[in-house]
């Protein structure tokens, strides 16, 4: 929900990153690959309970993840292979915070294998019906300009930096986070099938 607006207000203020990645000689998908990297080693500390670096090391990893489709546009470097990289990427960022979660509190981990699966058919539900309604010519034009076409939800990747942000601020309160972000994501899956069923 909180995506588009927030994709719409950043690149007024990521300008001296840009320059510092121009001027570094930088691509868009080692970004994109150090986006990944810095998400799986703040789910090592996540694993190891060190709350606070894993929190900053996460934001750290969706600012490159945040900034390098901006980048790709201002040097001229969008490919389609770039756009696929940034999604599998962001998806397997998510998942291995997950992995780290289990590893931290392993008594929930009924709910963390739910996450697991209900990011499964979030992320597919999304690509099938952003895509057949493309294909179809029905629905809105492209709210973005993604790669890929994503049909939105109520659970996307600002909310899932917000529920790892409360997650970490937050540990003793799990028993509660956790249920109410798996209830967001199925809540997601089911508003969306029912969209599609709708529209398609």
């Amino acid at each position: 929900m909180i995506d588009g607006p927030f994709r719409a207000v950043l690149p007024r203020y990521v300008e001296p990153l840009l320059e510092w990645y121009e001027a570094r000689g930088f691509t868009p998908n080692q970004l994109t690959f150090a986006g990944f990297g810095v998400a799986c080693i703040a789910a090592f500390f996540v694993s190891v309970g060190w709350s606070w670096v894993a929190l900053l090391l996460w934001w750290l990893s969706r600012l490159l993840d945040g900034t390098d489709g901006i980048y790709a546009r201002r040097t001229r470097q969008v490919t389609d292979f770039g756009g696929y990289l940034d999604i599998v990427l962001d998806m397997a960022s998510y998942g291995v915070m997950i992995l780290g979660f289990a590893c931290a509190r392993p008594e929930l981990s009924f709910g963390w294998a739910l996450i697991l699966f209900l990011y499964v058919l979030c992320i597919t539900s999304a690509l099938a019906f952003g895509n057949l309604e493309e294909k179809r010519g029905v629905g809105h034009a492209a709210r973005d300009d993604r790669s890929l076409r994503l049909g939105a939800g109520l659970a996307e990747g600002g909310e899932t930096g917000i529920a790892y942000t409360l997650f970490l601020l937050f540990p003793e309160a799990l028993h509660v986070f956790v249920p109410i972000w798996i209830a967001v994501l199925a809540v997601t899956v089911m508003a969306r099938s029912l969209l599609a069923k709708k529209v398609l």
